[in-house]
């Protein structure tokens, strides 16, 4: 299988494999858009920067000029809330991509389903919901280290900067409190799209909830009552 080929930042001048970039396509009215999954016609243009340093580019008329020279002309408008657009297509990319997932049966949900199969050996990743309980969180990390031989690794797993009740919508779950890819491919395949959006909003996902350097939580997420399990309370979506 060929690797994916590599594009260069219009902004950094960075080289990248495509699927870490993002690509901006000029859509036939003239506008500027995000293409998260690079599949729009005509012109595009990649861009490997965070928000904060889009946003800076945006403002400064850097983003425009290096925009003109992919594109090969000044003939287009760039949206104001292009960066906020570009925000909620990772985000919605890397939904979409988890709900893929549980409909092709790759992915658990439910604190018991998901510690049976990290003790067992067949936990490729593990996500936890921003409003997730500390305390269940640690414990399914414990059975992910113990069934693959990594403890003392200090693995975690990552908190998304969505609650529950965002997740749950995605998966058509009810009350999505942690999150289990029991499939290899599958695991690499949302890992991409998380780290995408992730690295876009500046978040580091060691954090509890992960939050965006720029922004704090995600535009997506809102707050929601609090519960330590997805064993307990549910929260309708």
């Amino acid at each position: 299988m060929k690797s994916d080929p590599e594009r260069r930042c219009i902004l950094s001048g960075d080289r990248a494999p495509r699927e870490s970039l993002i690509r901006l396509a000029l859509g036939p009215d003239g506008s500027v858009a995000p293409d998260v999954r690079a599949k729009a016609p005509g012109r595009g243009a990649w861009i490997g920067v965070g928000r904060a340093e889009l946003e800076a580019a945006a403002a400064k008329g850097r983003l425009r000029g290096a925009l003109a020279r992919a594109f090969k002309t000044g003939d287009f408008a760039v949206p104001d809330d292009l960066v906020e657009r570009t925000e909620r297509a990772l985000a919605q990319n890397a939904l979409d991509r988890l709900g893929l997932e549980s409909r092709g049966g790759n992915l658990l949900t439910g604190s018991d389903k998901i510690e049976t199969a990290a003790r067992g050996g067949r936990l490729h990743a593990l996500y936890h919901a921003a409003d997730a309980g500390q305390d269940g969180a640690r414990r399914l990390a414990q059975a992910w280290r113990v069934g693959s031989d990594a403890e003392g690794s200090g693995r975690m797993g990552v908190t998304l900067p969505l609650p529950r009740p965002i997740l749950s919508q995605a998966l058509g779950r009810e009350n999505v409190v942690h999150i289990g890819l029991i499939d290899e491919a599958a695991a690499r395949r949302v890992d991409d799209a998380l780290s995408r959006w992730l690295h876009f909003i500046g978040c580091d996902p060691t954090l509890s909830p992960c939050e965006s350097a720029s922004q704090g939580p995600s535009a997506l997420a809102r707050p929601v009552p609090h519960t330590d399990d997805d064993q307990g309370t549910r929260h309708s979506v």
